[in-house]
């Protein structure tokens, strides 16, 4: 099969032949029909994630059919449309686990990162962690749900009901939870670099009330706020527009340091904490909720050669939506 792989963080990606994965015990085989490309990717294959998989294929927002069941693997059929995502194990025994909390399992395996992923026309994947993909969405429109999707709804249902919600960062993920959140009554308004119109432009046309400087002052006090964008410096700018009471989340795996800022920004109850991975509860309640709302994704599509121009483009922030390579 052909496939991009990372031999080394720091250097460019190389397509490769590589042979078909064989499903193991309790593993699927998936013809790859589409993958989105993350800010996660761009953080592997930079080498701002310690220790990955080498070589590795990276990618994990893979929409795939089955092709082939492992031993014992029985949970969908040769035919089945699934979604292959981030949390591609976990150990089910420590405390973590047996609290439903398997996202924070110390030996979790995390697809595209420690296992293989869908930079490739295969992927193999244990069946336990694999969805099946909402009928509503094309291939292309399914992929970003898989995590953009995932880690935005964990992150959305950590910030509270917060009926006035603050978006630091508007890319695949912000694209997507503005949408849930409007469903759910919340106003939104959304921050972005300054001088960035068309970000400003997009969030607007997404269903944002409001479009501003990410480090500039809110239009009115937010209840909560998320920051997707990895950048230390909006933390403080965050925890400065909400009110007393307020929450910010960090959706991010990586972000710069975050600079010291006067305890005042935290205090008066004001909430900071991050959001790690997500569960299989989270992925199987975003994706029967994602149809009703309906979710509408923005997407651009490159061929899997050309996994470095789309990644050049995620790194420079020139995705309206989400990227996704096509196999095929």
């Amino acid at each position: 099969m052909r496939a991009v792989l990372l031999e080394r963080p720091g250097q460019p990606l190389r397509l490769a032949e590589l042979p078909v994965p064989r499903p193991g015990p309790g593993q699927l085989l998936a013809r790859v029909r589409a993958c989105g490309v993350c800010r996660t990717d761009l953080h592997v294959v930079d080498g701002e994630l310690p220790d990955p998989k080498l070589p590795l294929v990276p990618g994990h927002q893979v929409v795939g059919e089955v092709v082939e069941n492992g031993p014992g693997a029985s949970r969908f059929r040769v035919g089945d449309r699934v979604g292959i995502a981030w949390l591609g194990w976990a150990c089910g025994e420590c405390e973590f686990c047996r609290e439903g909390h398997e996202n924070l399992c110390p030996w979790a395996r995390f697809t595209g990162y420690r296992l293989d992923g869908g930079y490739a026309e295969y992927a193999a994947a244990d069946e336990r962690f694999c969805y099946p993909v909402p009928e509503d969405f094309p291939d292309l429109q399914a992929a970003p749900l898989l995590c953009a999707g995932l880690i935005g709804y964990r992150c959305l249902r950590l910030a509270g009901p917060a009926p006035r919600l603050g978006l630091y960062g508007f890319g695949a993920s912000a694209h997507i939870v503005v949408q849930v959140a409007r469903h759910r009554g919340q106003r939104v308004f959304a921050f972005v670099r300054g001088g960035d119109d068309s970000a400003a432009a997009f969030a607007l046309d997404m269903g944002a009330e409001w479009a501003g400087d990410s480090l500039g002052p809110a239009p009115e006090p937010l209840d909560a706020a998320i920051i997707f964008a990895p950048v230390g410096e909006l933390v403080p700018a965050a925890l400065r527009a909400v009110r007393p009471g307020g929450v910010v989340v960090c959706g991010g795996i990586h972000m710069s340091d975050i600079p010291s800022f006067p305890y005042e920004l935290l205090w008066g109850e004001r909430v900071l904490r991050s959001v790690a991975n997500l569960t299989r509860a989270d992925g199987e309640e975003f994706l029967a909720l994602a149809p009703r709302v309906p979710v509408r994704t923005e997407v651009e599509a490159h061929a899997l050669e050309d996994a470095e121009l789309a990644l050049r483009r995620l790194r420079d922030g020139a995705v309206r939506g989400a990227a996704v390579l096509v196999p095929a």
